[in-house]
């Protein structure tokens, strides 16, 4: 059995799905029989990217707790600057704001900020490209939309593996009276598209209960008030494990249509607790899991084809019932002690 140090970066105080699929990863490496230990390098974010890929640099992962370290299992930015011998970089994602999310992330700052960002763009590209073709052993994308990254952005073919849903007691309670909606209250989650999908007239009859916590938060509230559907939307803010599963459990289906998503846990969670997902055509890795009418709904990215796809879901207990059924089954099929063969290369 080997020793394995599985290493993710974060900013300070962010808790994201890819440190909840490194934890995972974790306890499946000990259940099969490893010793594996978590270790997060700090993401300074913007201006500091230096620091950052310094921090992961000149992190010793030879060696933890006195014991020699067989292979790393790195993943997002910068976490795959870490130095082994033996190391599968399991990839979540690079920085975004520098690839696919540049011309979003150019327009909102000045000119001046744009040359400075332009060549931490260049820098930080060649680092990755040096990095992903070099410092690593192997490189494994988390979802398809990032092999198709990986081989844009650096012309690198890597196969892919699908995190599995990490170990939570799921359950299916029913199918009850409203859709749920879990995740980071950001711009490129598009909880603003669930709200103004129950605006639509054909939503008239949903509830949503949406969990997160994030800049958003406010705005939604007030696009939900200006829309007159604040009495059919609950924001609850963060919900910790208990009560993130209990809504799974109890909820209709659930609503995840972010832009371009990189995989998206919530995806395979929901399936998990045998619920569909309603997502969006553009939203990435939600799509590769969600197959049209027989694992979830795949709608236009638009408030009317979404409130659509909402109100089929509410309106008919069977089809939620149904789709979940195959999702379940889909999301068994999707193991831990698979994973871990397939990350493993000594």
């Amino acid at each position: 059995m080997a020793v394995l140090a599985v290493v993710t970066s974060s900013p300070p105080g962010v808790d994201g799905g890819h440190l909840a699929v490194a934890r995972a990863l974790v306890a499946a490496a000990a259940e099969s029989g490893h010793t594996a230990h978590l270790v997060v390098t700090p993401d300074y974010g913007f201006g500091r990217q230096t620091a950052s890929y310094w921090a992961a640099w000149t992190t010793d992962v030879l060696q933890i707790d006195g014991q020699r370290v067989d292979q790393v299992i790195s993943f997002r930015h910068p976490s795959y600057a870490v130095r082994h011998p033996a190391h599968v970089c399991w990839l979540n994602h690079t920085m975004r704001e520098y690839y696919d999310l540049w011309p979003r992330f150019a327009a909102t700052i000045s000119t001046r900020n744009l040359v400075k960002e332009n060549i931490r763009k260049v820098l930080t590209r060649t680092a990755d490209r040096w990095l992903l073709r070099h410092n690593v052993s192997r490189v494994i994308a988390q979802s398809h939309t990032i092999r198709k990254r990986l081989t844009d952005d650096f012309a690198l073919h890597a196969g892919v593996l699908w995190p599995p849903p990490p170990p939570r007691p799921y359950r299916c309670d029913e199918y009850g009276d409203y859709v749920f909606a879990a995740s980071r209250l950001v711009p490129l989650k598009r909880l603003d598209l669930l709200v103004r999908a129950l605006a639509e007239p054909a939503a008239l009859g949903v509830r949503a209960v949406i969990a997160g916590k994030g800049d958003e938060r406010v705005p939604l509230e007030q696009l939900a008030v200006q829309l007159h559907v604040a009495g059919r939307v609950q924001f609850i803010g963060h919900a910790h494990d208990e009560t993130y599963v209990d809504h799974l459990a109890r909820c209709r289906a659930v609503c995840f249509t972010p832009f371009a998503e990189d995989y998206g846990l919530v995806t395979v969670e929901a399936f998990a607790a045998s619920k569909p997902v309603i997502t969006c055509a553009d939203s990435g890795g939600p799509t590769e899991l969600v197959r049209h009418d027989e694992t979830g709904i795949v709608c236009e990215p638009t408030p009317a084809s979404l409130a659509a796809a909402l109100a089929r879901i509410t309106d008919d207990a069977a089809l939620a019932e149904r789709l979940g059924a195959a999702a379940a089954a889909q999301a068994a099929t999707m193991t831990w002690p698979s994973a871990i063969k397939r990350l493993m290369i000594v």
